[in-house]
Order: C-alpha cells, then sequence, then structure tokens
C-alpha cells in the first residue's frame, strides 16, 4: 500500500509548480481532485505538439506532464465558489497558485485540520509578491542565468523549467511534513512556497562562492570548483567527465595517458590551471569515440552527452521502467518506488 493512501487532495493550481506537487502526491498514493477554470490549465495549449489525453481530450503534451493520476473537475471559482469549498471540506490538503491574497479573498478562512500549501512567485509577503513571475524571469532575477551558458556568450536558462519543479519538489517536502504533524496533533497548516526562495537557496556553491567574494559566471558545463568537470568533444559527440576525488584524477590520467606534472594531483592547483589541464584532456578524448570513453573511464563519474530519446531508450530506464503507459498515454513514470510496502 502507497503511503499516503486515504488522504485527499484538492489541486487548485496551474501551469506546473502546483500541479507537479499534486502529481507527486498521487504518486505516493494519495487521490487528487484538479479544480480546472471552464476554459481549462493555461497549459493545455502550451503546444505543439498535441496529443490524446488521459481522458480522450486533445491537449498539449506539456499538461500531460504533471497531471496524471488526477479527478479533472470543471468550476468557474468566481461563480461556483460553493463547489469549490464543498471539495474542500472534503480533502485533507490544498495546493493553490492564485495571486498572494486571493485565496483568502475567494475561499475565507478554512478548517483548522487542513493543510494550504500556497505556491507563488515571490511569496506572499515583500516588496516583489504581487508582481507576476514565470520560471524564465526567475531564472533570469535569482542568478542562476548569470552562471549558465558558455563563456562570453549570451545567458541562458537551464532546458526545462528548473526552478517549478523544483518548487513543486518542495511544496511536497512541506506538505509531508505537516501531514506528520497533523497526525500527531491534529493541526493544520498554510505554507507558503515560493519560486524565488527555492530559486535562491537552490544556488548552493554558486551563492557561497559569491558570498566570499568569488563572483560566479558562465562556463559551459564546466564547474568553478572542480577540473576537470565538462563536457568534452570525442570523435562522435559531447562526453562528460567530473573528476571530484584524487583517486579518480589518478584514473583519468593513466586511462587517458596524460602526460601531467605530479602538481596537477591537487584539485585546487588544477583549478589555477584550468586552461593546460582541461586542453590535456580534450587532446586525449577528442581521439576516442564515446563508447570507447565509457569502456576506458570505469570508475571515473562520465557519460555522454545523450538526447532525452536517448536517455529514456538507456537500459537503466528500460529496467526501471522510467517510461510507462498510463491510461493509453506514454508518460514518465513516478521517481518514488519502495522495495517494500
Amino acid at each position: 500500500m502507497l503511503p499516503l493512501k486515504g488522504i485527499r487532495v484538492l489541486d487548485l493550481s496551474r501551469i506546473l509548480a502546483g500541479p507537479h506537487a499534486a502529481q507527486s502526491l498521487f504518486d505516493l498514493g494519495a487521490e487528487v481532485i484538479k479544480v480546472e477554470a471552464p476554459w481549462g490549465d493555461d497549459s493545455r495549449t502550451w503546444g505543439p505538439p498535441f496529443q490524446s489525453g488521459f481522458d480522450g481530450a486533445e491537449v498539449a503534451s506539456y499538461f500531460l506532464s504533471c497531471n496524471r493520476g488526477k479527478e479533472i473537475v470543471f468550476a468557474n471559482l468566481k461563480e461556483e465558489r460553493s463547489k469549490v469549498l464543498e471539495l474542500m471540506n472534503s480533502v485533507d490538503v490544498v495546493i493553490e497558485n492564485f495571486r498572494p491574497g486571493t485565496f483568502e479573498r475567494l475561499l475565507g478562512p478554512v478548517r483548522s485540520d487542513l493543510i494550504v500549501c500556497s505556491i507563488s512567485g515571490y511569496g506572499q509577503t515583500g516588496p516583489r509578491r504581487d508582481e507576476p513571475a514565470f520560471d524564465l524571469t526567475m531564472q533570469a532575477r535569482t542568478g542562476i542565468m548569470s552562471v549558465t551558458g558558455e563563456d562570453g556568450g549570451p545567458p541562458a536558462k537551464v532546458g526545462v523549467a528548473w526552478i517549478d519543479v523544483m518548487t513543486g519538489m518542495n511544496a511536497v517536502s512541506s506538505i509531508l511534513a505537516c501531514l506528520l504533524r497533523r497526525e500527531r496533533s491534529g493541526i493544520g497548516a498554510r505554507i507558503d512556497i515560493s519560486l524565488w526562495d527555492t530559486a535562491i537557496s537552490s544556488l548552493v556553491n554558486q551563492a557561497h562562492n559569491a558570498l566570499m567574494g568569488v563572483e560566479g559566471k558562465r562556463m559551459g558545463s564546466s564547474h568553478p570548483n572542480l577540473v576537470p568537470y565538462r563536457a568534452f568533444r570525442a570523435i562522435d559527440g559531447w562526453f562528460a567527465i567530473g573528476v571530484g576525488t584524487g583517486g579518480q584524477w589518478e584514473k583519468l590520467n593513466e586511462a587517458l595517458s596524460l602526460d601531467a606534472p605530479t602538481s596537477w594531483n591537487e584539485n585546487s592547483v588544477r583549478i589555477e590551471e584550468r586552461d593546460q589541464v582541461e586542453g590535456m584532456v580534450q587532446s586525449s578524448v577528442g581521439r576516442l569515440t564515446r563508447s570507447e570513453l565509457e569502456r576506458l573511464l570505469v570508475g571515473v563519474p562520465c557519460a555522454p552527452v545523450n538526447t532525452i530519446l536517448e536517455a529514456l531508450g538507456d537500459p537503466q530506464s528500460i529496467s526501471r521502467g522510467n517510461v510507462v503507459d498510463y491510461s493509453g498515454v506514454s508518460t514518465l513514470a513516478s521517481p518514488f518506488r519502495f522495495i517494500s510496502q
């Protein structure tokens, strides 16, 4: 039995962060009811590609990526408030991403044991709380785009809505913690999760480097604190090599027959002499294919730079069942796995 069996969730959110969180709760066993406006969640139109959805209706593939397993109810919140309130009285958790203050204005006070997770761009407080936000603008304002992209090139965003997805994960963590507390005390919660807080906290080493006066910059696939740690060009495509320990450097040095000075055994020296180190590694990698490199670099974190379809077709994806058929739709599987139920 999945751990959230018996928990009911009302998903009043749209686009990605909230729906992704609600889908994760479904994957953990909860029953999820999603309320959409009569015209539907905006992401239904975010295509092409379009395809037949879980209910047979033609929708954007984007919508299907974060709404698996939900019972869909259509309601105009302003005109059918009583319908939504009735649903709220039957659930344990509500997820909403209205503009700050809207939930209270439209739905009023909630019962004391209800867990309400409010997801917004900038949070329920602060000078920017009423500003609109999309993942792109959050990536820009929070600084991640200043360290993403090629050296000397324009800023680049992460290729998926990175902040939205992580915000959804933070929402799930908070909801699970509050469900545990409610089990012990009977007390509900109002949770305030924002894309802003999520993105800032996820800057981790880059932010701490900056706090120490070392401002990050665009470095392509390179790492500010490790060398070599980037994608190199092989004969038949790009190949990523990440060295994080002295032992991994020794294995790389031996496997690629590098003529490296002993001083490079220290990561700090390799950082100081980054161009020379990466140049030597590239010279060796450029004479080999990606499959040859994988055979040579056993024990060194490495991988070909795959396309998404190559990743989905990888033997590990097939073994783990990372793509499943759900209601006639090929979709990504739940990431939650339990060795024993």
